[in-house]
């Protein structure tokens, strides 16, 4: 105890196996370190000792880093091999530095200057599956005594026996352009790499897979001719001429009054009827008994007429009295048959005649008639180019166009620094898409409020209020 109270008074550290460290305490002299992440183990940190440690080690690290960069200390080394002399041309120190016998500079930061070794990279001398492969190798040269080759090796050699006959046939047919292979077309039907599909069917090709599934013509067809950019009207410019701006004014009313009566119309048909117009007791009732009561004409009745002569009466009267035909009557009946058919088959053999007088006036008819038929088929070639531009019904709600942009003449801007910006873009790409045809017209979703929204008035604001 005598021999370490010099040591505590002075405040060093002592050398024997016996000393301790006077600024600890003595619950940590015998212990570990003590905790450095809780506020009472800072002071440790914070006395002269610490910054001796501090010092101790930065001069450690400085040795340790002239060891690897020079090999050694710095003043234990020459001049001349910390530093040059600059002549400013870089062929003169070259010459200089070749002259005394030295490296280039360049080779010496590329040299490795640290004494301590490069530890051993176990992980580079280690082979995946080395132990695999080498059963693997044993398992071969068992074979290869035997007099055996693997199944790998057979179809190795195999392929390699049977590569030079294709690789010379490819040489000869691109001999004429001078390349190892044949340049061909890949597009056309003489496709090489189509070849091994030739003459097979082709659903069993489709169902295994070697052949796309041949695209259908109407897939290659755009759903519409729109443009997916339309050009907007001249009178849409930030800086329009007038003529173009009234124009465009006179479309966006002409709109306007399309829609202003669309609703007029739609008020006439839901609108009440005045007092004036209003049903009656006696309209109604008329209208109830329309069609129940049938209007009888007693002096129209007609009374039935009886033939005076059984002779001169039709025979479909006679059948109705189911008196016998005479013979005379049956003879007369044949012969007015006979005369009719005659005079019939005359009558267009005179038309046959007659048509050979009128040939001038069939032809003027069937050039006419083609005349019809050709102005009924442009009729209807120009309806549907016109409907193939019009949005088709997708879904369940119809496709509207939206409004124009434009500003009025009192809104236009003097400037672009003034301008108003109309639209949006985002909104002119939906609407495009939908008069393409690509998306159905959409609107938005509705959200309903499962709950009832409760409010409360808090108490705090109950007492400001009052």
């Amino acid at each position: 105890m005598a021999a370490e109270a010099p040591e505590e008074a002075s405040g060093f550290l002592g050398f024997g196996p016996g000393s301790r460290d006077p600024a600890l305490p003595l619950s940590r002299r015998a212990g570990g370190k003590g905790a450095r992440n809780r506020k009472k183990g800072w002071k440790r940190w914070r006395g002269p000792e610490a910054k001796l440690g501090r010092d101790l080690g930065e001069w450690l690290d400085e040795r340790a880093a002239e060891m690897r960069h020079l090999g050694g200390p710095v003043a234990e080394k020459p001049d001349e091999s910390l530093f040059f002399v600059d002549t400013g041309s870089e062929e003169k120190d070259q010459q200089q530095t070749r002259a005394k016998g030295k490296p280039l500079k360049i080779d010496l930061i590329l040299q490795i200057d640290s004494k301590v070794p490069v530890p051993k990279d176990i992980l580079a001398h280690q082979v995946p599956n080395g132990k695999k492969m080498k059963r693997k190798q044993q398992l071969w040269q068992k074979l290869a005594e035997k007099g055996l080759v693997p199944r790998k090796e057979r179809l190795l050699r195999e392929r390699l026996q049977k590569a030079p006959a294709a690789k010379a046939a490819s040489v000869e047919a691109g001999s004429t352009t001078g390349t190892s292979r044949a340049f061909y077309d890949i597009w056309s039907d003489s496709n090489p790499l189509d070849q091994a599909l030739a003459g097979k069917d082709t659903w069993f090709l489709e169902q295994t897979k070697k052949q796309p599934v041949k695209r259908p013509g109407r897939l290659l067809k755009a759903p519409s001719q729109v443009p997916a950019v339309e050009v907007a009207a001249p009178g849409a410019s930030y800086n329009p001429s007038f003529q173009a701006h009234q124009v465009l004014l006179l479309q966006a009313h002409e709109i306007e009054l399309q829609r202003q009566k669309a609703e007029e119309k739609l008020d006439r048909q839901l609108c009440f009827p005045t007092a004036d117009e209003a049903p009656t007791q006696e309209t109604i009732f008329q209208e109830q008994c329309e069609g129940l009561l049938e209007e009888e004409d007693s002096g129209n009745e007609e009374e039935p007429e009886c033939p005076a002569d059984s002779a001169q009466a039709p025979p479909l009267a006679l059948a109705a009295t189911g008196e016998k035909k005479t013979e005379r009557q049956r003879k007369k009946e044949k012969e007015a048959k006979r005369r009719k058919a005659r005079e019939s088959h005359e009558k267009a053999a005179r038309l046959r005649r007659q048509e050979v007088f009128r040939l001038h006036s069939i032809r003027l008819q069937v050039k006419r008639w083609e005349a019809e038929l050709l102005r009924r088929k442009k009729a209807r070639a120009a309806r549907r180019k016109a409907e193939a531009n019009k949005p088709k019904r997708l879904g369940r709600l119809k496709y509207e166009d939206p409004d124009l942009d434009l500003q009025l003449s009192t809104e236009l801007a003097e400037s672009l620094r003034t301008l108003k910006p109309e639209g949006s873009i985002l909104k002119d790409r939906f609407k495009n898409l939908q008069k393409r045809n690509i998306i159905e017209p959409r609107e938005r979703a509705k959200f309903k409020r499962k709950y009832r929204v409760k409010y409360v008035e808090k108490r705090a604001f109950r007492e400001i209020t009052l």
